[in-house]
């Protein structure tokens, strides 16, 4: 009888130990858990702007917006521009310019991710004037 006494000691006092440790074991949890943060900002954005031309010439670069980036020359024009016409390039307001009717054609292209969206655009027109033009700031490279 004395070893089952001996034994509900036991058993009683471990209760009473983890029962007194568990406030401060919960407490060590909660202060070492890593607060869940929310991110409302959108996806950044990368693009591969490019034009060929019919006569031989081409050239592209990487755009990248939010934050606007890479070796474009008027990134952070260009990636207002795409954000107005919210990433699709055919909806960009053209640019009042005056140009020949020489008949030269060129075709721009975007390709990549827009938000997260992905982008395959392309346009062929009469000359380097009209797709300045049309384009705004995203093809002048």
């Amino acid at each position: 009888m004395g070893e089952r006494v001996m034994i509900r000691t036991l058993g009683l006092s471990a209760v009473l130990v983890l029962a007194t440790a568990s406030p401060a074991i919960a407490h060590s949890a909660a202060s070492s858990a890593q607060p869940v943060v929310s991110s409302a900002r959108p996806k950044q954005s990368e693009l591969e702007v490019s034009y060929l031309a019919d006569a031989g010439y081409a050239a592209a670069v990487v755009l990248r917006c939010d934050p606007a980036g890479g070796p474009h020359p008027k990134k952070g024009k260009a990636c207002k521009a795409l954000a107005k016409a919210h990433g699709d390039p055919g909806k960009i307001k053209p640019t009042k310019a005056m140009c020949t009717m020489e008949y030269a054609p060129i075709t721009a292209a975007v390709k990549g991710q827009w938000h997260g969206k992905k982008v395959d655009w392309s346009k062929t027109y009469g000359n380097r004037c009209e797709m300045e033009r049309a384009t705004s700031v995203l093809m002048l490279f």
